[in-house]
């Protein structure tokens, strides 16, 4: 191999490793399309990647904890050195974290044939470390406005650990309610998380245009009351709750999150993809939270579209918004959409709208199956083919990271 070549193979090597986003998106975007082709062949071709699980479980599984999983490590993992001013993980420890996210990801595909003890202990290890090294930073460097979300990471470790419980038990009641809880505490993620950088990348946006950032607003009660909502709704979810209660609770937080979301005035800044996919992202959170509510409340076929306007729709749309965003502005590149790339955006939305209307029984199963899947694949293969090159590649302003 030459020398120019070799320096440059070694330069994007390093540069992988540098900061925690570059690797972990990369996999959730993978892992966004191999995890979804996995449940197909489960649910199709009978492939025996669950064992003694249940498909829907291990498909559920493999997107909360696995796809979710590395977009939340990438993004909170870089994000709290911006909040702490400590160098973000990289190198060895960085290869070593991944690795764990890795092993566990192909200990469930390999779960018919390993010890249930074994698969939990590689799988549940991932959080576990993510929440250690966090905690650590964040306490070390007395940021303590991010704990809570160290407690929300550490919360997640725990749910998988009693959803490997459920299943080596074959206790299906509280594998169910792991499921839905672990889905409340990714939507108590996106709410905070999204609820600091949705409105400050809209008045930033809006400063550079020379328009009054004061339309976007934002109320105290209305803060508090979409956290705390869906802080109390993960809680009920996961301990099997009366419908009576999870639909108050849903109800509360829906409303209460549309209106932060209305505030924000997202049409504002319709002209810049960057920002409007974020505000689109955040949208499915209510929609999924009334969906929710209407469900336990009325017991209506609506009780399970709540889910995917919660997953396809509010995670994925928000993990692609976010990440088109943070791999930009991570690497000292301009905050303009590469060429084609808001193609992944229509993709994904339509993925989760298809998949939704499925779920209400509006289209044919089947049918609104393949076809949000196939949207879906798309998508995240938009992004993979557009953003690979930005991942690998050293910062294009020299800055290490």
């Amino acid at each position: 191999m030459p020398t120019d070549t070799l320096i440059e193979t070694r330069r994007r090597e390093s540069a992988l490793w540098a900061c925690p986003f570059r690797p972990f998106f990369l996999a959730a975007a993978g892992y966004a399309i191999l995890a979804l082709a996995g449940w197909l062949g489960l649910l199709l071709l009978g492939w025996p990647l669950a064992g003694d699980h249940p498909p829907m479980q291990w498909h559920s599984h493999e997107m909360l904890f696995g796809m979710a999983g590395a977009a939340i490590a990438g993004f909170l993992l870089t994000a709290m050195c911006n909040w702490t001013g400590a160098q973000p993980l990289s190198g060895r420890g960085l290869q070593a974290l991944f690795g764990l996210w890795l092993a566990g990801r192909i200990a469930l595909w390999l779960s018919a044939v390993l010890p249930h003890a074994l698969v939990a202990a590689i799988d549940v290890g991932f959080f576990v470390a993510v929440a250690v090294y966090a905690g650590r930073v964040i306490v070390g460097t007395a940021n303590y406005r991010n704990l809570p979300l160290v407690a929300v990471v550490s919360a997640l470790a725990l749910a998988n650990l009693l959803f490997h419980a459920g299943w080596w038990t074959q206790q299906p009641e509280l594998v169910r309610r792991v499921e839905l809880g672990t889905v409340g505490l990714i939507v108590l993620l996106m709410v905070i998380i999204g609820g600091r950088i949705t409105p400050a990348f809209t008045r930033n946006w809006l400063l550079r245009r020379e328009i009054r950032p004061e339309v976007v607003r934002s109320w105290p009660l209305v803060e508090t009351a979409s956290v705390t909502s869906v802080a109390l709704l993960a809680l009920a979810l996961m301990a099997g709750a009366p419908a009576a209660v999870l639909a108050l609770l849903a109800g509360v937080a829906g409303l209460a999150n549309a209106v932060r979301v209305i505030g924000w005035r997202g049409w504002q800044a319709r002209s810049d993809a960057l920002v409007w996919i974020l505000h689109a992202g955040y949208a499915w959170i209510p929609l999924g939270l009334i969906l929710m509510a209407f469900g336990y409340g009325t017991g209506s076929p609506a009780s399970t579209a709540w889910m995917h306007a919660l997953g396809p729709g509010a995670m994925g749309v928000l993990i692609i918004g976010v990440m088109t965003r943070v791999a930009l502005g991570h690497t000292g590149r301009a905050l303009e959409l590469p060429k084609g790339a808001v193609a992944a955006y229509a993709l994904i939305l339509a993925a989760a709208t298809v998949r939704l209307v499925t779920a209400l029984d509006w289209l044919p199963w089947r049918a609104g199956v393949m076809t949000s899947t196939a949207a879906w694949f798309a998508a995240f293969a938009v992004f993979l083919w557009l953003y690979l090159p930005i991942l690998v590649r050293p910062r294009a302003d020299g800055r290490p990271g």
